[in-house]
């Protein structure tokens, strides 16, 4: 068994993670670590754990974090990169903030409030790249320093990917426009998700370019086609707790088919325990994904405007967060993939 440490243990994420752990066979929970919350017993912050409700939460202590074989650093954007600096380098550290998943600098610093502090490993296994058949995970074996990808970057990604593998689509004029629920938005006091504020209604937010998931969604989509991909990002709250629904598209290029669109999805993601291609006419709800570690993708070609439209669902707790590093801690430990993740849903 490998110990695990949890900072940032009192979120939605950090909770999230505790549930996956609690599940598995090779991992154990080590130390419970939160800020504000420091002191408390686990059990009042997240009462669905009860084989841990006795634990009490101890301060973010890089020298308490170190005695572990892993770290999971669930922590806002921006914290991460001081801790991750105390920790020895034989120590698997997972990052499931942003502070390390952008590759240049001038990007992060366009979004972001602070200096760039690195590039990790990027934690999506199942992303396509520019080499034929490499993917994600292949820089994610033995890794000892991973970043996990955003919510919006996962569903997103995973949507479009195979078409720009593939060649069917153009790089420029991608538009996305998603739904995310409220814990996206973390655990803090917010006005504007008060039940009263969100219930029956949804808005967007971040409109105009200026969500800071957009470079990571560039990011990835330009790593897969071998060219620059711009995109244009519109995030909208929707009045639910979990779950993104990503609604992409993107020009076709002139030869393309709706049978090669297909083909293409089809021939990317087989094999993928976490991809699932829905048959033809079925299409993404977020409640099916919940819980699980699944994303739910659907694909077709408007013949009349010749954009392709890929719809993506996901847990943006689960494949969104927890699991993805989950996921990338059995790479990096060489334990198989799927090891300790679920892969069916909550119904209904």
């Amino acid at each position: 068994m490998k110990s695990v440490a949890v900072a940032g243990a009192s979120g939605y994420a950090g909770g999230e993670l505790l549930r996956l752990l609690l599940g598995h066979p090779e991992l154990e929970v080590g130390a419970v670590c939160a800020a504000s919350q420091a002191g408390a017993l686990l059990g009042t912050v997240h009462p669905h754990l009860v084989p841990l409700a006795d634990r009490r939460l101890e301060p973010t202590d890089p020298a308490v974090l170190a005695r572990h074989d892993v770290v999971v650093l669930a922590l806002p954007h921006g914290a991460s990169a001081e801790v991750a600096a105390h920790l020895p380098d034989d120590v698997v550290v997972v990052d499931c903030g942003a502070d390390f998943r952008l590759e240049d600098p001038t990007a992060w610093e366009a979004f972001y409030d602070t200096p760039h502090a690195g590039t990790w490993a990027y934690g999506l296994p199942e992303l396509p790249l520019e080499a034929g058949s490499a993917r994600g995970r292949d820089g994610l074996v033995g890794a000892r320093r991973i970043a996990v990808p955003g919510c919006y970057p996962t569903a997103t990604t995973l949507a479009l990917a195979p078409g720009h593998a593939a060649g069917l689509l153009e790089p420029e004029d991608v538009v996305i426009v998603a739904a995310s629920g409220t814990s996206g938005a973390g655990k803090g006091l917010k006005p504007h998700l008060l039940g009263a504020e969100v219930m029956g209604a949804m808005s967007p937010y971040g409109v105009g370019g200026v969500h800071r998931h957009t470079p990571e969604i560039e990011q990835n989509l330009s790593r897969v086609a071998g060219a620059a991909v711009t995109v244009s990002f519109t995030p909208t709250l929707a009045p639910m707790s979990r779950g993104i629904l990503a609604t992409c598209t993107a020009r076709a290029v002139a030869s393309a088919t709706a049978e090669e669109v297909r083909d293409a999805w089809e021939s990317c993601y087989a094999g993928e325990d976490f991809v699932h291609l829905l048959p033809p006419g079925q299409w993404p709800r977020t409640s099916d994904v919940v819980g699980s570690n699944q994303v739910h993708v659907q694909v077709a070609l408007d013949e009349r405007t010749r954009r392709v439209v890929a719809v993506a669902a996901i847990d943006n707790l689960t494949k969104g967060t927890a699991g993805a590093a989950v996921q990338s801690i059995n790479l990096a430990l060489g334990l198989p993939e799927s090891t300790g993740l679920p892969t069916v849903g909550v119904a209904p």
